[in-house]
């Protein structure tokens, strides 16, 4: 009797174990600007992407240049999981700090920073055009490789009319 109970409690502890729900958080998937990347053309927009759908009132993207000034220009779009940042015009090279609070229903704020550097184009100085030079003359027998090709040509077509020969050949041996 003992163990048939025993074996009760045990197979109820199993199935309670095994239909337990894992707790959804959400989390990043990814960034653009990508976290710690360095890019050579000022984004116009951050872009970040959550597991969950985000909800359309409560998340906030604060995006800070090198000097703390904030430089994002407050506009957000949210289109399921994916959240729009517009950006103001940047222009002074160094590290931006993205800090966010996004809210999926159902979910506790996913609050975070990541950031990004960015590096102004090196402005190439101009070059002089190059002058146009007359071409040489290519060293090696012209006239040699001609002859070579010809004869590769000829050789060619005798070999053409041979096999051709050959198959009418066989075609009236049959």
């Amino acid at each position: 009797m003992k163990l048939s109970s025993i074996a009760r409690g045990v197979a109820v502890l199993g199935i309670a174990v095994l239909t337990v729900v894992p707790a959804a958080a959400n989390t990043l998937v990814s960034t653009s600007p990508i976290s710690g990347a360095t890019v050579k053309t000022a984004p116009s927009a951050i872009t970040i992407t959550t597991e969950l759908p985000l909800m359309d009132a409560g998340n906030e993207i604060v995006v800070t240049d090198p000097s703390g000034a904030r430089v994002d220009d407050g506009t957000l779009t949210i289109v399921n999981n994916e959240i729009v940042a517009g950006m103001k015009a940047i222009s002074a090279p160094g590290v931006y700090k993205v800090t966010y609070s996004l809210l999926a229903e159902n979910d506790v704020p996913l609050d975070g920073s990541y950031t990004f550097s960015y590096s102004t184009p090196v402005l190439q100085t101009p070059t002089a055009a190059p002058e146009p030079t007359t071409p040489g003359k290519i060293a090696g027998d012209n006239i040699g490789t001609s002859i070579f090709a010809i004869v590769l040509l000829l050789l060619a077509v005798v070999v053409t009319f041979a096999l051709a020969l050959y198959a009418r050949r066989l075609y009236r041996d049959r």
